[in-house]
């Protein structure tokens, strides 16, 4: 099948409505921007689908939709919200983490906004308060900071007897800095040295992990971050080549042949944001839609791999395993 019509078969009729909205204006349109790429994020698209679906919204019979992606590149973020607020969609979805949800915000305080997934939305002045967002912003926090401290105890858990474990981050992330404090602290309480390694493009991946292996990191503990998402594959096929154990925050990681990884469901996020925007179309304000915080966490563990790196995994971190890869 060739990718023009991969990318037709999976956007569905999502073109047809958009049409029909500037023939009829008859339809409400969605703009889904994210930092992401296309080619990673049909699973999300998926779940966001199906959470509309499940508030009555179907894409083509009662609602369009736009897309916009960044492909990693924060920089074109600003523009891409541009784009939608011109365009005058009826609502955002600013997907991919704080980068997107901030430019979303920064370019209209009067079109609704709704983020699946960012780290501590408070501090960031992304809302108000949790329970009472205020303005025209709301969506999903995913508890990132407390998370990578999470996934840097289970590293120690895994290999107890690790000195240096190193820590990936994508410093041009506004929330970096604020995982980077709690993941710190617990390699203080841990005693691990951090080696703490910031990439935003693919060569500073490459760097990274040459890095790791000279500094003889017995692991590494990669942040919860959209650019790194959408470099998937490079970042497990890293991990392989060097042989570097790595935790990473998301199920997608291990299914794609990574180790092991720890936190929310990504998909489930992009489900509840799905309802969300239904909500909102439907007359509701995200000023009185609460952010909705995760109430269960994911332990998978890929067995395939920790053999592959001589690793045997401590019968109960097995235990506690939501999921066992062989």
């Amino acid at each position: 099948m060739r990718r023009r019509e991969f990318i037709v078969g999976l956007l569905g009729n999502a073109a047809w409505p958009l049409v029909a909205h500037g023939q009829q204006r008859a339809l409400p349109v969605i703009g889904f921007m994210s930092s992401r790429s296309f080619d990673e994020s049909s699973s999300l698209i998926s779940a966001f689908k199906q959470g509309l679906n499940e508030a009555g919204l179907n894409i083509g019979q009662n609602v369009a939709i736009e897309y916009r992606w960044a492909d990693g590149d924060y920089a074109r973020l600003p523009q891409l919200a541009a784009e939608l607020v011109n365009r005058q969609v009826d609502v955002l979805l600013a997907a991919g983490g704080p980068p997107s949800a901030l430019a979303a915000k920064a370019s209209t305080s009067i079109i609704p906004i709704i983020f699946p997934g960012a780290d501590d939305p408070v501090r960031l002045g992304l809302v108000a308060s949790l329970n009472k967002p205020g303005g025209n912003v709301t969506g999903m926090s995913v508890f990132g900071a407390e998370l990578g401290a999470k996934r840097l105890a289970v590293m120690k858990e895994l290999i107890p007897t690790a000195g240096v474990i190193g820590y990936l981050a994508n410093l041009a992330n506004p929330s970096a800095k604020l995982l980077l404090d709690e993941v710190k602290a617990a390699a203080t309480s841990l005693k691990i040295e951090l080696n703490v390694l910031s990439a935003s493009t693919k060569q500073e991946l490459d760097e990274a992990f040459a890095s790791l292996a000279t500094a003889r990191a017995q692991g590494v503990v990669v942040a919860g971050e959209p650019f790194f998402d959408s470099e998937r594959d490079r970042l497990v096929a890293l991990a392989a080549k060097y042989a570097i154990p790595a935790s990473y925050g998301f199920r997608e990681y291990v299914v794609a042949g990574g180790l092991m990884s720890y936190g929310t469901s990504i998909t489930t996020s992009y489900r509840m944001a799905g309802l969300y925007v239904a909500r909102v179309l439907k007359g509701e304000k995200p000023a009185d839609l609460p952010v909705v915080q995760p109430t269960t966490f994911e332990l998978v563990i890929n067995l395939n791999t920790a053999k592959s790196l001589n690793l045997i995994v401590p019968p109960t971190l097995l235990a506690r395993a939501d999921e066992v890869i062989e």
